[in-house]
């Protein structure tokens, strides 16, 4: 279901909604099961979420099955996923990737506090960790670290909850950075002068 870029902001980035497509990828939930993963969140704010992701593609109903007269949903990601239309991609100004990003980082924000929010938290134990590297790659280079990086995550992607696996989230962020002064370079920019300054 392809869907405008606006739309798909609206849809996803939504801090709630965000948490249950994580819930749900990877295997098939009920709604009981999504209470039970998702405990702070009422009842009726998660019923009504899960509406909004049914009707607009982003989750779907793979299985209704009866429970004590009831009717019980079993939800799945969509398996051609929920795809955003390239042209929108194409034409999205910066305010708009400035919205996204600032929505993308609030959401890890908020999973980290809930993470330093549990009772036992042991960083080495549940592996936890964030740092930034800077790679030097040509464009060729950047194709292949990106093919081996997808050849190694897809097929974890693929294995669902059981077996002892503990769901880790993994959020990737690449873009270019400034230019680093390299040997005879005469160029200094601003940001480097002041930088300078600062350690003196």
């Amino acid at each position: 279901m392809a869907m405008s870029m606006e739309r798909w902001a609206e849809v996803a980035l939504h801090p709630v909604r965000l948490r249950v497509l994580r819930a749900v990828a990877g295997t098939r939930v009920t709604t009981h099961d999504l209470a039970e993963l998702l405990p702070d969140v009422p009842h009726a704010t998660l019923y009504r979420h899960l509406a909004t992701l049914v009707k607009t593609g982003m989750l779907d109903v793979v299985e209704e099955r009866k429970v004590r007269g009831a009717v019980e949903r079993v939800y799945a990601l969509p398996a051609h996923g929920a795809a955003l239309d390239p042209a929108a991609l194409a034409t999205a100004t910066p305010e708009d990737h400035a919205r996204y990003f600032t929505a993308f980082v609030s959401s890890l924000l908020s999973e980290f506090s809930r993470y330093l929010a549990r009772e036992s938290v042991d960083f080495v134990a549940d592996g936890v960790g964030y740092q930034q590297l800077v790679l030097h790659l040509t464009d060729a280079e950047l194709h292949e670290f990106a093919a081996g990086l997808n050849a190694l995550v897809g097929p974890l992607l693929a294995r669902g909850p059981g077996d002892g696996r503990i769901p880790r989230l993994l959020a990737t962020i690449l873009m270019p950075a400034d230019r680093q002064a390299t040997p005879g370079d005469t160029h200094t920019s601003a940001h480097d002068s002041d930088t300078t300054k600062g350690d003196d």
